[in-house]
């Protein structure tokens, strides 16, 4: 089953597209990787994905659910299923790692029991590896620490899909590969969606299910790691093979 497919989509800024005619599909309960050369419009096409930026054209469904982005009813229902992971992490530092991964609960449900909102953030806090660190402030952190935090804040309400752009910004080759096999347990413990924006070789092969490649503003190639690995195309095998 796919939980996102877009037909005919363009995304851009100020009406102005960047990437064009996007026909695509991402698959549940896998990793789907988004590469490309720097400005191809990774981080764009993420952000369409999350509903933070209105396509140009086309449409995009979730779940089967065509995304009206001038229904703030659609767009909500949207932002309940989804989680996102930002490149810098943007954890809020006036606030402890406690409150900032409580702080989309307690957004969604004000009402919610403070009860249940410290039993909810302490589990997600101890998936990450970071139980007893619900006290510390971003600047007490690690950049590996500010990552997991930040994917634990992504997970708060359980969502369907986590949006992850550029995870492995910041972050040396232990830490990542530590932040790898845990978005891999993700996919494999609890059958989560993911979609991860990287340039980072070493986790593309570690993660990958499909992979989408972006290039000259269209989708250049879409499949299974295994496929892209065997592509004879000569931008591929010079961007991802790094070959002449």
């Amino acid at each position: 089953m796919n939980v996102i497919k877009a037909n005919k989509l363009a995304a851009g800024y100020q009406g102005i597209p960047i990437l064009k005619d996007l026909d695509f599909e991402i698959p549940e309960g896998r990793i789907t990787v988004i590469l490309g050369k720097s400005g191809c419009g990774k981080s764009t096409l993420l952000k369409s994905l999350a509903g933070l930026l209105p396509p140009l054209s086309g449409e995009l469904f979730f779940a089967g659910e065509k995304i009206d982005f001038l229904s703030e009813k659609s767009l909500a229902r949207l932002y309940s299923r989804i989680g996102v992971l930002y490149q810098n992490g943007a954890l809020l530092n006036s606030f402890n790692l406690f409150d900032n991964v409580a702080l989309p609960l307690r957004m969604r449900y004000p009402g919610m029991q403070p009860s249940v909102v410290r039993e909810m953030v302490l589990a997600r806090l101890d998936l990450v590896g970071l139980g007893g660190s619900g006290n510390k402030y971003p600047s007490e952190l690690s950049g590996g620490m500010r990552k997991r935090g930040s994917l634990a804040r992504a997970m708060i309400l359980d969502p369907d899909v986590i949006f992850c752009d550029e995870p492995s910004s910041g972050l040396d080759p232990i830490t990542l590969s530590d932040l790898d096999a845990f978005m891999v347990s993700l996919r494999d413990d609890f059958a989560m969606t993911l979609v991860v924006v990287t340039h980072e070789l070493r986790s593309i092969r570690r993660i990958a299910d499909r992979v989408l490649v972006l290039h000259q503003d269209r989708i250049h190639f879409t499949g299974s790691l295994a496929e892209l690995e065997r592509n004879n195309d000569r931008f591929i095998r010079k961007f991802f093979l790094r070959e002449g």
